[in-house]
């Protein structure tokens, strides 16, 4: 009860629970609304005890798909950026605008630098440099 609500989160559509059902299948109600496909299949096929605690559900579920985390961008990701030999200016500029704002005070002479270096040859480039 203590633990913040993340940020976004609405509530389920789900009857209140009384104490006058099975309190393992209104967890099951509640947690199985959310899950779909793959990650469902994971759920259901914990084994039966596994889970103690609503904590240690997070935890596990946590771990499970602790790779779908978003990651903070940085400049290195500019640096891997390149250019597709049949990907016209425009696109690519969006492309590299579009991961250079989520890029928290990328300096403008590092945005210049990895795209001098992104860039396929050609005029525009020229005119750069």
């Amino acid at each position: 009860m203590e633990m913040p609500l993340p940020f976004g989160w609405k509530p389920l559509n789900i009857d209140r629970y009384d104490d006058t059902t099975d309190p393992d299948e209104h967890i099951d109600l509640v947690f199985l609304t959310s899950l779909k496909g793959s990650t469902l299949a994971w759920y259901t096929q914990l084994p039966a005890g596994s889970v103690d605690s609503f904590n240690t559900l997070v935890r596990r579920f946590t771990v499970q798909y602790a790779t779908s985390q978003t990651h903070h961008i940085t400049s290195a990701t500019l640096a891997s950026l390149r250019q597709g030999d049949d990907e016209p200016l425009r696109t690519f500029v969006k492309r590299f605008a579009s991961i250079s704002v989520k890029i928290h005070n990328l300096n403008p002479e590092v945005a210049l630098h990895a795209m001098l270096i992104a860039l396929k040859s050609g005029p525009f480039i020229d005119s750069l440099c």
